[in-house]
């Protein structure tokens, strides 16, 4: 009897690879056609992004602007799949030539401190492509994850997270998995930058707007008083480069709920200003600020 999984998997997996064997100038174009095709064609993402961009930056860019700027975002993201099969062809030894870092040393203070590492991250330029730089610098990293529901596609995904070493941690009933990893002073990548429902989350600012932010890592941080550093990866012209940021002072006065939205909001700031250096390398076409606060009422 015929495994659908098994041959979807093996279709997925055969597909990237063959995509990864197309000279790298070549993709790049197709890439870049793929994205204009998409910001032209995919009208709902299309206004997500737009909408968005205006929200951030319609104080200081033109309408035209905005619009070329979402242009670069929907190629940029084209690109991902590319690269991702560019990855799969490389060796160990083609990592230094295509990934450089910027900040080791201050991942190396938060280590010292023997409490692992919350790594803060966020959806910019090839995030998939961070368990190299991971492997790179010879760290461990368990990444926190939700589980995709199409089941060869999630194998996948996982095989490119984990090839290096790295380990997956899926979202649901997480915390036992993260406090085991931070005691074994290992790192854990939260991505932060993406909506959540507002049971798990804080609205604090970010671009202007009251957003519903994920508390989770700043509950984690308070709890075990785990380093929290900044990580972004952006892709440049000769690849791709990962910039690890100076260690988030943790705010913590003892009132939980103000240290929460405090320390939540701290990381927002980060995120948002690595976002306004590279902003055509942020995922825009992501309803970011879909959860709204509650109206207020006064009696």
């Amino acid at each position: 009897m015929l495994d659908f999984n098994k041959i979807a998997y093996g279709v997925i997996d055969k597909s990237i690879r063959a995509i990864g064997l197309i000279p790298r100038k070549l993709s790049f174009f197709i890439g870049n056609f793929l994205g204009q095709l998409w910001f032209c064609f995919d009208k709902r993402h299309r206004h997500v992004a737009l909408d968005n961009l205006n929200h951030a930056f319609g104080d200081k860019m033109t309408p035209a602007e905005i619009k070329r700027l979402a242009r670069q975002v929907f190629r940029n993201v084209a690109q991902i799949i590319f690269e991702i099969g560019w990855s799969m062809q490389l060796s160990d030894e083609d990592f230094d030539t295509f990934f450089s870092v910027d900040g080791l040393s201050n991942l190396h203070a938060a280590q010292k401190q023997q409490k692992g590492v919350l790594l803060l991250t966020a959806h910019m330029g090839n995030w998939e492509l961070l368990p190299i730089t991971a492997a790179m610098i010879g760290i461990q990293v368990g990444t926190l994850y939700r589980p995709l529901d199409f089941l060869p596609l999630e194998q996948f995904v996982k095989y490119i997270r984990t090839r290096f070493g790295g380990k997956m941690i899926p979202k649901r009933h997480s915390t036992r998995k993260i406090l085991k990893s931070l005691k074994q002073e290992e790192s854990v990548a939260i991505l932060l930058d993406q909506s959540t429902h507002r049971n798990k989350g804080v609205f604090v600012d970010f671009f202007g707007r009251r957003t519903c932010t994920n508390k989770g890592l700043a509950l984690l941080a308070l709890k075990t008083g785990t380093p929290v550093v900044p990580v972004f990866q952006v892709r440049e012209k000769s690849g791709f480069r990962t910039n690890i940021l100076p260690e988030v002072p943790l705010i913590k006065t003892g009132d939980i709920t103000k240290d929460v939205e405090a320390n939540t909001l701290q990381y927002n700031r980060v995120i948002e200003t690595f976002i306004r250096r590279y902003p055509d390398q942020w995922f825009w076409v992501h309803r970011r600020w879909k959860v709204e606060p509650e109206p207020f009422t006064c009696c």
